[in-house]
């Protein structure tokens, strides 16, 4: 069994591996740029799982690959007989970052 690591950013929790690749919320950095995440909840590695304080003192580094926008996703409000309806779109800006190491 591999190595893994469970990681907060974005307020989401994501359970990575070195070199998987993941789309995240939006970080301020550039294509190429080296990233560490702090917010480590768990990390996996050949004595078992760890959890809580023990895991403070590591890090998950990744680069980043690119930064894009996701798909379209529209919401629409409707009330029957009433001429009422509204339609707003949105698209959420996304980071894509390749897990480089777990220390």
């Amino acid at each position: 069994m591999s190595a893994y690591a469970v990681i907060e950013t974005g307020g989401k929790q994501y359970k990575v591996s070195e070199g998987d690749i993941l789309e995240i919320e939006k970080l301020e950095a550039e294509a190429g740029d080296i990233i560490t995440f702090d917010k480590v909840i768990a990390i996996s590695g050949g004595d078992g799982l760890s959890m809580g304080d023990s895991v403070s003192v590591t890090s998950v580094t990744a680069e980043v690959v690119e930064q894009f926008r996701g798909p379209k996703l529209l919401s629409f409000k409707k009330k029957r007989r009433k001429g009422y309806k509204r339609r707003v779109g949105h698209r959420q800006s996304l980071t894509k970052v390749k897990i480089t190491g777990l220390s």
